[in-house]
């Protein structure tokens, strides 16, 4: 397979596209402009609230698809392509044992806004690099006027040896997923990056062959294997460059960029050959 032949690039947001500033490079910038002229489609996934995927994207957020809170909503521009709801009386149900976890905190993401009902003074200010619409409110239960998309549960030390161990047996009915050092998510059992990836690939007609991913934790875990370019980033956790068939350089070393200067290198070579 060749690389000039990559038609989609799809790249998580931390750990991957983001540097450890949370920042957005300018050379990333630069080169995508080039990829749209290659008629390269983009796509951003990520478990982030899709109102703070499209502030740190916000230069080209009209002329990319988004993959919000782990698959959980999709949008091009304004409209909206797919959604999975996570149904209120099954967040109800799960939610004493989420709060019965020593050292967490419980994030009810909806559609239009996230909440949360700790009374931390400091847990607010770390949700806002990922969530840049919550509010607070007494009790997550009562919470009914919007729709849900998943539930994120942050942990001060380690999601993966302090969550995951007391929720796995809800897997068979829900999507459960380590979506980075500190978060879990519990979302609708077909809420996934890579399911609605697969959707965006359906739209547009291209294969696995054709596209390109960019991961570094489980939660993209099933995005990665939709494509046959499929990177890891040096940084990644090991699940995820088990999974990979190449891995690139680190988030802080622009291992997303390198890739995709590769790929215009080798685009442009075709053209220059006929």
């Amino acid at each position: 397979m060749e690389l000039s032949q990559v038609k989609l690039v799809v790249s998580d947001m931390d750990g991957t596209l983001l540097n450890s500033k949370d920042e957005v490079s300018p050379r990333f910038y630069k080169l995508f402009h080039e990829l749209q002229a290659h008629n390269v489609h983009f796509i951003a996934a990520s478990g982030r609230q899709y109102f703070s995927m499209i502030e740190k994207l916000h230069p080209i957020k009209d002329a990319i698809t988004i993959i919000a809170e782990n698959g959980g909503l999709t949008k091009r521009g304004n409209q909206e392509l797919a959604k999975r709801l996570l149904e209120k009386d099954k967040i109800n149900a799960i939610l004493p044992l989420l709060r019965a976890i020593e050292n967490t905190f419980i994030v009810l993401c909806g559609k239009n806004k996230a909440y949360i009902e700790t009374e931390d003074i400091h847990f607010p200010k770390l949700l806002s690099e990922y969530y840049t619409e919550f509010n607070t409110v007494t009790n997550l239960s009562e919470v009914t006027d919007d729709e849900f998309l998943k539930l994120a549960i942050y942990h001060t030390n380690n999601s993966e040896d302090f969550i995951y161990p007391k929720v796995k047996h809800l897997e068979a009915e829900y999507q459960i997923k380590v979506s980075g050092e500190h978060w879990l998510d519990i979302s609708h059992h077909d809420a996934n990056k890579g399911y609605a990836l697969s959707e965006v690939q359906e739209e547009f007609g291209i294969s696995e062959a054709e596209t390109m991913v960019f991961g570094d934790y489980n939660n993209d875990l099933e995005m990665l294997k939709r494509a046959h370019f499929s990177y890891a980033m040096e940084n990644a956790h090991p699940n995820v460059k088990q999974t990979a068939r190449f891995i690139t350089k680190s988030n802080d070393a622009f291992g997303v960029e390198v890739v995709l200067e590769a790929l215009l290198d080798a685009k442009k070579k075709v053209l220059i050959d006929g």
